[in-house]
């Protein structure tokens, strides 16, 4: 095996007339179902009508809105929409002294498109805890939105899963979109659980599998927390991230597993203090912050810390994704810390000539500045087969990337693969304001 310490490696520089930073070696300070029978609608239960009482039970939970009682069947099959949304109204309006529970228990439940609104009685948002089986409807013609189940204007929300299951069955129709195959986004997509506007709240225990789109999402959304979620999705499942956070302040996503199609985690535009921390990711395309700089307007990305993951058998590790020819914005105070990568085909990469569908003019560069970017104690495998080096910068030529800083990187190829990678263990362009790579060792074959 040959060792290369990084102040010495064979670094692959591509030129073009590009402007590059010097590495210095000083230490620097720590900084596929079938689809379902035609489904019988329940009808919209008298208990919210204007003449009848809620309904609920008294338990440990205080007030307990189960959904059975609204009407709700648990066979996969009766169309229960009506019944979640009335029990939702009523544990929502509830003004007892109790505080109230929406609950879902066990058995499988075929909903429609959903909207859980608030704000509720006395800004008391229920407490969701879901022990059965949702399934969605196959056709992307039943949603007249981009959500299946969406949270909104509420606040102080706890979800507890209890072990329950949202299933999208994004396999029966919407993975087969023509338009998945022939551009890198798919023409309509789904989001399978959505957070909008909800603010201080819990997600917790619930599995989301195979989803019309991304699984997760939170938009304008501020102190957050997400744990022990666990999320799955077929490796060439399209656009199917895991957990996608945008215009949205103080978001904490810990102890969860994810293994999807895309992005097992993507942090985009207007996301400010957002912490990723203990998440198993892979099979996807890694942790990603980006893509910034496709559409005008776009907020600032300001303090991301990924930290404690392992990343396995992804086609991306740790990214930061810009379009090129994008407008002006920014992304600081990035930290990517302790990660464990096996397997990886690209795992460190900066990418500011972004583009999927490999139709975009790259010489426009991109406008987003990144700054205070550190990698630090990555360690682990790379695919040896993939086409470019397993620590790849392509910065913009119009805004340097500055403040660049790597630390403590060990990457070697996996055992027994070749090195399909002559030109080394670096891929460095475009202008940089202080790069600098504290000597590691890494290894080339």
């Amino acid at each position: 095996m040959t060792s290369f310490y990084l102040a010495a490696a064979v670094f692959h520089l591509l030129t073009s007339g590009a402007v590059f930073a010097a590495l210095v070696a000083t230490p620097l300070p720590s900084p596929s179902p079938s689809p379902s029978p035609s489904p019988s609608p329940s009808p919209l239960p008298s208990a919210i009508s204007p003449e009848s009482p809620e309904t609920y039970s008294e338990s440990s939970q205080g007030a307990l809105f189960d959904v059975t009682e609204y009407g709700a069947v648990a066979d996969g099959q009766t169309e229960s929409q009506n019944a979640f949304v009335a029990a939702w109204e009523a544990a929502c309006n509830h003004n007892g002294s109790e505080s109230p529970t929406f609950y879902v228990p066990e058995g499988t439940y075929f909903v429609g498109a959903l909207v859980f609104q608030g704000p509720c009685f006395n800004g008391r948002t229920p407490k969701i805890m879901i022990r059965g089986s949702l399934i969605a409807p196959s056709s992307l013609s039943a949603f007249k939105n981009t959500d299946w189940i969406q949270f909104k204007d509420l606040t102080e929300i706890e979800l507890d899963g209890e072990n329950g299951v949202l299933d999208g069955r994004g396999a029966v129709e919407a993975w087969k979109q023509v338009s998945c195959s022939k551009s890198s986004r798919c023409k309509e997509m789904v989001t399978s659980l959505k957070f909008s506007n909800v603010s201080y709240g819990t997600i917790s225990n619930i599995t989301l599998s195979n989803g019309k789109g991304f699984h997760m999402g939170f938009y304008l959304c501020n102190n957050i927390r997400v744990e022990n979620v666990t999320i799955l999705s077929p490796w060439d499942s399209p656009n199917t991230d895991g957990i996608h956070i945008s215009r949205s302040v103080n978001v904490t996503v810990d102890s969860s597993a994810i293994g999807v199609g895309d992005d097992c985690v993507s942090i985009g535009p207007g996301s400010v203090n957002v912490s990723v921390s203990n998440v198993q990711c892979g099979p996807g395309h890694g942790i990603s912050i980006g893509s910034l700089g496709k559409y005008p307007d776009e907020e600032d990305v300001i303090g991301i810390t990924v930290q404690n993951c392992t990343i396995n058998g992804t086609q991306n590790g740790i990214r930061v994704k810009t379009w090129p020819g994008s407008p002006a914005g920014s992304a600081t105070g990035i930290l990517f810390e302790n990660i464990a990568m096996i397997n990886v085909s690209n795992p460190v990469m900066i990418d500011q000539e972004y583009c999927p569908s490999r139709t975009c003019n790259i010489t426009k560069p991109s406008r987003v500045k990144l700054k205070d970017i550190e990698v630090k104690n990555v360690t682990g495998t790379y695919n040896g087969d993939a086409p470019t080096p397993p620590v790849t910068l392509l910065c913009s030529t119009h805004q340097p990337c500055e403040n660049i800083n790597l630390i403590d990187i060990d990457l070697r190829p996996t055992a027994g693969d070749g090195d399909a990678r002559p030109r080394g263990l670096f891929q460095i362009k475009g202008f940089f304001n202080g790069l600098q790579v504290v000597p590691s060792i890494a290894s080339s074959q």
